[in-house]
């Protein structure tokens, strides 16, 4: 049967990266693992493509950034994953000609761009004391994402131990918002912050849910630094090193594997499968699932859980490539600093209020909120020798507030209306246009992909286009029952989720799939 057993210990339902994780502990450990993938690659949306054929350029195609990839887990399975720094940390241009430009490590400089926002040296100390806030936040939680979940009040007790009670409450009690006005007075630099708070999930700043509060903790405490950092190579080469080492440890991997069901036993679950046109069927005491809880409960034939408005999906994802990189009309910057880090464009903290409340009444927002980078002016690796030689460059936009209800009745033309307005909203802080910028192929069409929540929906199984799969949860048990688990446990004995599902997924971190694996193994 193609090389295949009819039995394994453990199987993986789902090649993403988490899932891949998840193949390489166990196999490593002695299991007899098989990984079953629909697609014909691995790594779902952490995957690197030739989007354009005529073009020697492999981009990250979904996911694009690393900082929740924790350090342990690539010291662990021995992956050589190289993950740069960006020298810029972001740029946010406004008033036509005018901009924000932070390095990334050089306080000096971020001080005199604060400053110059015309707010005194008070915005530069408010700024300072949320990043100093931020790292002692990073301190306390990271290291228990790779530990089975503590309780809410173990984590206060903790706080209030370490004298930072107030960052509880900041952090965790209160709307991020609070935090931002009670320390800034810029509308720029609050924007600037509260980005972290918004991206791919649709919430705004005082929601009550706290939404923005858990988006907002995600992107700031990866590695105990919140640094966002380019991986060389792509992120296709992040899944290369998880596929090698999982067939190193002796992990067996099948791509264009769909499967159909799952039927459970009481010593052994069954995985009915199609390959290749033929039905196939396998056994295994453990089944775990990389795929979403709305795609698992399928597969058991039972039917979804309802959704909330926080589980829908609001990205807007862009890939461009650049015969050159635009000039700004703030002179005084360069566009090889502008798009090196994140590069806001109409993100001011009001602005975001607004395209929420625009996108709420499913209006499509006049002016879209949303930014940018380039990965080539940190790793060129991904375009061949001649496109480096030639200065062509890759861009990636990731737009915000703009969820899965306002493409359902004309996807195609919707999305071809949000990239005339992410052209003309970054147009207005360039001296030339991004058209006559971008690339074309042979047929004289602009080097432009798009796609929308319900593109990311059918292309990757999300659901409601929501790159998380769903709303993202707290750090700790929510309830009594969640307290001392992994965070990927089910209500069927020994069906596991190891993606973005799971307690702290989310994002390229492969801390679900590691804590799947730790379930298995008893650890």
């Amino acid at each position: 049967m193609n090389g295949l057993s009819s039995s394994y210990d453990v199987i993986i339902i789902g090649g993403g990266h988490n899932g891949l994780v998840t193949a390489n502990y166990l196999a490593k450990a002695g299991k007899r693992v098989l990984v079953l993938e629909k697609n014909d690659y691995f790594g779902g949306a952490t995957t690197s493509k030739r989007i354009f054929p005529d073009y020697d350029a492999r981009l990250s195609q979904y996911s694009y950034l690393i900082s929740l990839f924790p350090k342990q887990i690539r010291q662990e399975l021995g992956l050589s994953l190289n993950l740069l720094p960006r020298r810029i940390a972001s740029y946010t241009p406004f008033h036509s000609a005018q901009g924000l430009l932070l390095p990334q490590s050089n306080p000096q400089a971020t001080r005199e761009a604060i400053l110059g926002l015309g707010f005194g040296e008070s915005e530069y100390v408010g700024y300072q004391r949320i990043m100093s806030q931020q790292s002692v936040f990073a301190d306390l939680v990271w290291d228990s994402f790779l530990e089975p979940l503590k309780s809410r009040s173990t984590f206060e007790k903790q706080f209030q131990q370490a004298g930072q009670q107030g960052l509880w409450q900041s952090f965790v009690e209160e709307p991020i918002g609070n935090l931002l006005d009670k320390n800034l007075q810029s509308d720029i630099l609050r924007g600037v912050l509260m980005t972290d708070a918004k991206i791919g999930a649709f919430t705004s700043a005082y929601d009550e849910s706290l939404l923005q509060n858990r988006t907002f903790l995600y992107h700031v405490v990866g590695n105990k630094t919140g640094e966002w950092r380019v991986p060389e190579g792509g992120m296709g080469f992040l899944v290369e090193q998880l596929v090698q080492k999982a067939v190193q440890y002796g992990a067996t991997l099948r791509m264009q594997a769909a499967v159909k069901a799952i039927h459970l036993g009481n010593t052994l679950h069954e995985v009915a499968v199609e390959m290749n046109g033929v039905a196939y069927t396998f056994s295994a005491k453990t089944v775990i699932s990389n795929a979403s809880v709305v795609e698992l409960r399928r597969l058991l034939d039972h039917k979804p859980e309802p959704s909330s408005v926080q589980d829908e999906g609001t990205a807007f994802k862009i890939n461009m490539l650049l015969k050159k990189l635009p000039a700004l009309k703030q002179q005084s910057v360069r566009p090889e600093d502008a798009f090196a880090g994140t590069f806001h464009i109409n993100q001011s903290f009001s602005q975001m209020e607004k395209t929420f409340a625009e996108a709420n009444q499913t209006e499509l927002p006049q002016t879209l909120a949303g930014e940018m980078y380039c990965h080539t002016l940190t790793d060129p690796s991904i375009l061949s020798p001649e496109l480096q030689r030639e200065g062509y460059h890759t861009l990636t936009y990731f737009g915000l507030d703009l969820p899965y209800r306002l493409f359902l009745q004309d996807n195609e033309g919707t999305r071809q209306e949000v990239v005339r307005r992410f052209l003309d909203g970054l147009n207005e802080y360039l001296v030339e246009p991004l058209e006559d910028c971008l690339a074309r192929d042979a047929q004289g069409n602009l080097c432009l992909e798009a796609k929308s929540a319900l593109d990311l929906e059918n292309d990757l199984s999300l659901p409601k286009g929501n790159i998380f799969h769903d709303a993202l949860t707290w750090f700790f048990a929510e309830n009594e029952t969640e307290t001392g688990t992994w965070g990927v446990e089910t209500p069927w004995e020994r069906i596991l989720i190891c993606g973005s599902s799971a307690k702290r997924g989310g994002a390229v971190s492969g801390i679900p799939g590691r804590n799947a694996a730790m379930k298995v193994l008893g650890r």
